[in-house]
């Protein structure tokens, strides 16, 4: 399931993060990017369950490389980025569940759904208010 693959990465990416926020004495920043990736990994479990429950033993992946960022700013633009292409993957995999009526996945992918557009706002959020203090 590319899910699965997703979510990990997203995992990797928003340790990787919190790590250097932290180097850059970003304390607020760095625990919410570990929360970011706690959250993803809480997805991982999800898919993990679901894909047992079908049949489906989850295997090694290969994950994207980490893109952290040069900046906080950097780093919230990958993360948009991301989150856009995960929500692509998520609509798509809930509205092909919903045609074949597969409702357990289609629950599923509602769920990681709607977590990722509001990670998605949360990010914009944060962009807007950097935007707003670098004009004051």
């Amino acid at each position: 399931m590319r899910s699965l693959r997703y979510e990990m990465a997203a995992v990797q990416q928003y340790l990787t993060q919190s790590s250097l926020a932290a180097l850059w004495h970003l304390e607020d920043y760095s625990a919410m990017f570990r929360n970011e990736a706690e959250e993803e990994m809480s997805h991982v479990q999800l898919v993990i369950d679901h894909m047992l429950k079908i049949g489906i033993a989850p295997n090694g992946l290969q994950l994207p490389p980490v893109r952290p960022g040069r900046s906080l700013q950097e780093m919230l633009a990958i993360d948009r980025e991301f989150e856009v292409e995960v929500i692509g993957l998520y609509d798509e995999a809930k509205e092909y569940c919903g045609r074949l009526r597969l409702i357990e996945m289609n629950l599923l992918y509602d769920r990681l759904l709607r977590d990722e557009l509001h990670h998605l706002a949360e990010i914009d959020r944060l962009l807007a208010d950097m935007r707003s203090a670098g004009r004051a």
